[in-house]
């Protein structure tokens, strides 16, 4: 006679409690996934990249110059266009004389570099705070072809640098189309 192996149901009621634990832990730890991964691939890219610019901000400080003074590399901000039959430079130098800052115009380029030297005290309550920070900046902007470097002129007021040239009108740079005969 051949004898039948089974499982006793006490067996059984083991292993299907074993089965419904471990499909349980794997649903929670799925519930459990980091936020991070959660969501679109933009959401992703947007967090990576807000973590990639504070790990930045905190090595080396903020380059736009936004920061407290003396903390991180300091570079002005610098914004060019053409205004009608003018090409504009025109840069932000918050602190700084004109004697502090020297422009350079080639064929191709304008330069402006300078030295930004700034030291800030203050006695308060018996406490006396001292700073100080120095630092060469160095900015190169691109000239647009047609640009007469010859015409540049520059001014600067209120820590605003602005730089001048002639530009051949917006018109003339476009270009135009030419039938064929």
């Amino acid at each position: 006679m051949a004898e039948t192996k089974g499982t006793s149901p006490s067996a059984q009621g083991t292993q299907t409690n074993n089965r419904q634990q471990m499909q349980r832990s794997q649903r929670e730890s799925s519930v459990t996934t980091p936020t991070l991964l959660a969501g679109s691939p933009f959401h992703l890219f947007r967090r990576m990249t807000e973590e990639m610019d504070r790990a930045f901000d905190r090595m080396f400080g903020d380059f736009a110059g936004t920061r407290a003074a003396g903390v991180g590399i300091w570079s002005p901000r610098v914004e060019a266009f053409q205004k009608g039959d003018s090409f504009v430079v025109r840069a932000e130098l918050p602190g700084l004389k004109k004697d502090d800052v020297e422009v350079n115009v080639t064929e191709d380029a304008i330069t402006i570099q300078g030295e930004r030297q700034e030291e800030q005290e203050r006695n308060e309550e018996g406490f006396f705070h001292s700073e100080r920070s120095y630092g060469s900046f160095y900015r190169t902007v691109p000239l647009p072809d047609g640009v007469i470097t010859d015409s540049a002129k520059a001014s600067f007021k209120d820590g605003v640098l602005e730089i001048r040239l002639q530009a051949p009108p917006n018109e003339v740079s476009k270009g135009r189309r030419i039938e064929i005969s």
